[in-house]
């Protein structure tokens, strides 16, 4: 059996590694653009911010390693035409410039994504930079050390992490984003609100509900002008999100709207022996019930291990996902899965939601901390389909029970009275995760009892 791998980051790592001990006698050939494979690109702002000294332990995998195990690595390749029909695929070594035929008999999509890059006038000047593989990290650590001013422009997952990052490297930074709040797709207005007010008091100047409209300068980047007003810019990072890698397969295989590749739960497209897996296709969405476009690593790993599996025959099932993640900001460690209230609203879902703030300990406890935790619900099945999670104290774990729960179609009762321990050092009799479920089911009574009185 001849494999071809088109991509090798998160998904096309874990189907190699899962193929490579399933299927002992199968060649399997890998093309990847760039010379290394498994970068976690989740570490880049901790690269810049110093926590992460040596970049090399971004890595999890190495080329080295697979080609000792006779995969075939065919680095800094890029794919240039790939013929579903016949089977064939085409690729150029980007050193020499050298085309080549491949032929396969299953082929396995983890091309990725890449960043969204409108074309923003200005956008050619040095120091306007892109923010996705190990190139862009030593290019962004490089250039930033003589500059002063740093602008990001994208304030989801990396762009907030940049900007602390920055910050703490003593950069005179603005966030810009066209949404009203940071992380306006991933957590509510309870939530994002401290982070806010966190990144003020740091000094970040928050340009939010701007779109940028042009880069100024003369050979490198000078200033940011956006709708509402000007920065000034000796280096701006691009973060305004990811697109799925797919144009090489248009056409041949069933897409969303954005391009992400369909799948079903083996892993496999519209079209027999091919496979796609990670930032390049869509994934089903527990919460939403249907499949959604969430470019993560955890996604890409758990996909990339079930296109290995299901390989021959199918065998292993995805469970779907909830997108689940999390955050550390300065002294803000931050959670969420499934839906915001938001988000679950703007998909047309009818919902409820619950807000806890309490101390996590007995107050009889020396030490205590705060924690906010929110429950969003159906309204009419009360199934769960998200929560989040802020504290100065790690509760992010909490999240995970909770994802657990969604993937199962927990309800608040059942979440209320699932069983918890108690133990001073580490909550109160009520736990938490039972407390915000129980007061869902006590907001739910008293509207039951306020449409009993209208009917």
């Amino acid at each position: 059996m001849r494999v071809a791998v088109i991509g090798c980051t998160h998904a096309g790592t874990a189907a190699i590694n899962n193929i490579v001990n399933l299927y002992p006698d199968a060649q399997i050939d890998v093309f990847e653009k760039n010379d290394n494979v498994s970068f976690l690109s989740c570490g880049i702002a901790l690269y810049v911010g110093g926590v992460v000294e040596d970049p090399n332990g971004l890595f999890y995998a190495s080329v080295e390693q697979f080609e000792k195990q006779d995969v075939q690595m065919h680095m800094n390749h890029e794919v240039i035409s790939c013929d579903i029909d016949s089977k064939q695929l085409q690729a150029r070594d980007m050193k020499t410039q050298i085309t080549q035929n491949y032929s396969y008999d299953k082929l396995i999509i983890t091309s990725g994504s890449w960043p969204v890059t409108p074309p923003i006038p200005g956008s050619n000047l040095d120091n306007v930079l892109l923010c996705k593989n190990f190139h862009h990290a030593k290019e962004i650590i490089k250039r930033s050390e003589p500059v002063e001013n740093v602008v990001v422009v994208g304030a989801g997952y990396i762009g907030i992490e940049l900007a602390e990052a920055f910050e703490e490297n003593g950069k005179n930074v603005t966030l810009i984003d066209s949404e009203e709040r940071i992380l306006n797709r991933y957590l509510d207005s309870e939530f994002t609100a401290p982070v806010e007010t966190t990144f003020e008091e740091r000094g970040i100047d928050l340009a939010l509900g701007q779109t940028v409209a042009k880069f100024e300068g003369t050979n490198a980047v000078e200033k940011v002008i956006t709708d509402k007003g000007e920065y000034n810019a000796d280096l701006v990072v691009m973060c305004i999100g990811f697109r799925p890698n797919t144009e090489l397969v248009k056409g041949q295989v069933d897409m969303l709207g954005n391009g992400a590749i369909v799948v079903d739960e083996y892993m496999q497209t519209s079209r027999k022996d091919v496979y796609a897996a990670g930032d390049c296709c869509a994934v089903y969405n527990n919460a939403l019930q249907q499949p959604t476009y969430i470019p993560l690593a955890t996604n890409a790993v758990r996909m990339g291990t079930l296109v290995a599996h299901n390989l021959l025959s199918p065998v292993l099932a995805h469970p779907g996902t909830q997108g689940t993640s999390g955050l550390k900001i300065y002294n803000h460690n931050i959670a969420s899965t499934g839906l915001t209230e938001t988000s679950a609203k703007i998909a047309g879902l009818s919902v409820g939601s619950a807000l806890l703030t309490d101390n996590y300990r007995p107050e009889f406890m020396p030490e205590n901390a705060v924690i906010q935790l929110k429950l969003v619900y159906e309204l009419e099945t009360h199934r769960i389909v998200g929560a989040q999670v802020i504290s100065d104290a790690d509760f992010t774990q909490a999240i995970n029970t909770i994802s657990v729960g969604i993937s199962n179609n927990m309800t608040i009762e059942q979440l209320a009275l699932t069983d918890f321990f108690f133990q001073p050092h580490y909550n109160k009799p009520v736990n938490y995760l039972n407390q915000v479920a129980m007061e869902a089911m006590a907001k739910e009574v008293k509207r039951g009892k306020e449409l009993e009185v209208v009917v």
